[in-house]
């Protein structure tokens, strides 16, 4: 089987090895004629970008990039790129990298030519109608990771750096026109974080599945992106070349994101204020907070997790799942606590809060509370 195709959901994919050639395409095609090549600081070095920038230069496209990205991009990081992005006089964005990378890229595109500030943008009720829809740049997304999907979502995870919480920013136009999803520029992924990107989009599959929430097609998505990710995950995470399971994790990865329209819950309650204080890897703070979320969920979700793992073929339904995960994370040295993570002498009632506060809480199939959150913190811990 071929394992590169042209796809118009939820956006225009471009998906295959090799088809970062067609970059000049893309931004064509989303009709960006001077772009911004958004990076993170490691990439930013790296021959895989050096690479993208040589193909947008023989296009007459130009080399132009910004990098100072944090590994949890704050507020700060999008006020200096839009500076740099008004400079340079561009007309769109390419958005480079994982997770970080492509949030604030995004972020830049659709803060550009916005005259409110950032957070009258929160996920909150419909601020998003606030932004001046027709000033949001283009954006084409060139994922580099498996995990988060944000290549293929409406909305970013930013920092406020002046409260260290993560707020999530909407606007249905931020999800980028063109995504070239090329899996050999995944190949360098060093194995520590092949498992924390793809334990990510395994944690949004999880979530989106067990939302409350009505949205089928959600339903069917996440359940087969759990599939490609017990599949190819740990043939990844053995063997970076692995070409295959490269594909299928990324697939695996735009499949969470599109998924978790559906909803997710308190796996992300809990790491959004935790990597936003502690500063921890975002998928590798999912993975270990979800054996104790998916027992906290138990009396919600045991039949429809004993349906997935049936699916799955795990066998002894809801404890053969949370089994499954449990080995999971132990074949990739997934630390069992954050204790082990490196959450020492953890501000409980602020993490709670947070939790509390963030918006994934809303789909967790069983309502958070701030006594029930703080014993489910505890467990993690």
């Amino acid at each position: 089987m071929t394992l590169t195709a042209n796809w118009s959901y939820p956006t225009s994919v471009r998906f295959g090895a090799g088809r970062i050639k067609e970059i000049a395409d893309a931004c064509a095609a989303a009709g960006i004629t001077r772009p911004l090549l958004v990076t993170d600081r490691g990439l930013a070095t790296m021959e895989i970008t050096a690479r993208t920038l040589d193909l947008m230069d023989a296009a007459g496209l130009g080399r132009a990039m910004f990098s100072e990205v944090d590994p949890n991009p704050t507020d700060q990081n999008a006020a200096t790129g839009v500076e740099v992005y008004r400079a340079g006089h561009h007309d769109g964005v390419v958005a480079f990298g994982g997770g970080s990378g492509l949030d604030l890229a995004k972020v830049i595109a659709f803060m550009a030519r916005q005259t409110r500030p950032l957070w009258d943008f929160e996920d909150i009720g419909d601020w998003w109608t606030r932004a001046d829809a027709e000033a949001i740049a283009p954006i084409v997304a060139v994922p580099t990771t498996a995990g988060t999907g944000s290549e293929v979502g409406r909305a970013s995870v930013i920092t406020n750096s002046e409260t260290a919480e993560k707020k999530i920013i909407f606007h249905p136009k931020m999800l980028p026109a063109v995504v070239i999803c090329d899996p050999e520029l995944t190949v360098g992924m060093p194995p520590a974080i092949t498992a924390g990107t793809g334990l990510d989009a395994f944690a949004h599959c999880v979530e989106a599945y067990c939302s409350p929430h009505y949205h089928p097609m959600s339903q069917g998505i996440a359940l087969e992106g759990m599939r490609l990710v017990k599949d190819y995950l740990p043939r990844a995470f053995a063997d970076g070349t692995d070409i295959e399971a490269r594909a299928h994790m990324m697939s695996a990865a735009a499949m969470g994101a599109t998924a978790f329209q559906k909803g997710l819950g308190a796996i992300h309650a809990l790491s959004h204020p935790i990597g936003a204080i502690y500063h921890t890897h975002h998928g590798t703070t999912n993975a270990v907070c979800m054996p104790p979320v998916l027992q906290f969920n138990r009396p919600a979700i045991a039949d429809r997790m004993g349906q997935a793992a049936a699916y799955l073929g795990i066998t002894g339904g809801f404890d053969g799942f949370c089994a499954y995960v449990d080995e999971l994370n132990d074949s990739m040295g997934i630390p069992k606590t954050l204790t082990a993570l490196g959450v020492t002498d953890p501000d409980i009632d602020r993490i709670v809060a947070g939790a509390l506060a963030d918006p994934s809480t809303g789909g967790n199939p069983v309502e958070m509370t701030a006594e029930n959150t703080e014993a489910l913190l505890r467990a993690c811990l």
